[in-house]
């Protein structure tokens, strides 16, 4: 009897952790969700169209860029450095300060 008793106390311990855990998933999934729409609507009030394309096709293909230059621009959305919408080509000069240029190799060949 004493052993069924802590059987059963033991999984329903178990289930309530269980049942904790994933509260708390959900939580940090719901707070994570909320940051990034707050950053979308940041990232609306201060680029413009053009410029909002080409952070996303960056995105796409540099995600790491990406999420670096949005907290740069947020950064200074939020210290107030920003007086108009971000274009595009603003965007291109604040990318090419950030991503390294690439080194042009060349090959040369030697004749036999």
């Amino acid at each position: 009897m004493d052993d069924e008793l802590e059987a059963i106390r033991k999984k329903k311990l178990l289930e309530l952790q269980q049942q904790q855990m994933g509260s708390q998933a959900a939580l940090e999934e719901a707070s994570k969700k909320k940051f990034d729409e707050q950053k979308k609507t940041v990232l609306r009030q201060i680029l413009t169209t053009e410029a909002r394309e080409r952070l996303g096709r960056i995105k796409i293909a540099r995600p790491d860029v990406a999420e670096n230059i949005e907290n740069q621009l947020i950064m200074f959305a939020q210290s107030g450095q920003l007086k108009n919408k971000i274009n595009d080509e603003q965007l291109r000069e604040l990318l090419s300060k950030i991503i390294p240029k690439k080194r042009d190799i060349k090959i040369k060949r030697r004749g036999f």
